[in-house]
């Protein structure tokens, strides 16, 4: 992660993008480019998007798509001094806690949802 992040900002620092690159320009554009992964599946069935992968040309675009929005996260993660692993890990924990298997195993209910 440190070696990609690391690539990313050399990227971004050759061609003197720093400028642009406000915490709030990179959540707009994470969230852009979420748009450009959702709009693969637009007017589709679901068994055409399961088809997905297995198209080469659809498959390169959802993996083009999967990577832009990792390329925009770790640099939300730059900016904001954020440890994208940690914060991982703790936020398992967490859902963990809200979501634990004897109640939440098979369910699609929020936390909120699933009683005492």
């Amino acid at each position: 992660m440190k070696a990609l992040t690391a690539a990313l900002l050399e990227f971004r620092d050759a061609r003197d993008w720093q400028q642009f690159h406000t915490l709030r320009n990179l959540i707009v554009s994470l969230n852009l480019e979420a748009g450009e992964l959702l709009e693969l599946t637009q007017w589709q069935r679901d068994d055409e998007i399961e088809a997905l992968p297995a198209d080469p040309v659809r498959a390169q675009a959802l993996r083009d798509e999967c990577a832009d929005i990792l390329l925009y996260l770790l640099l939300i993660a730059d900016k904001a001094g954020i440890d994208l692993l940690e914060a991982a890990r703790v936020k398992l924990l967490r859902n963990g806690e809200k979501y634990p298997v004897d109640k939440a195993y098979g369910s699609r209910a929020k936390y909120t949802e699933l009683g005492n």
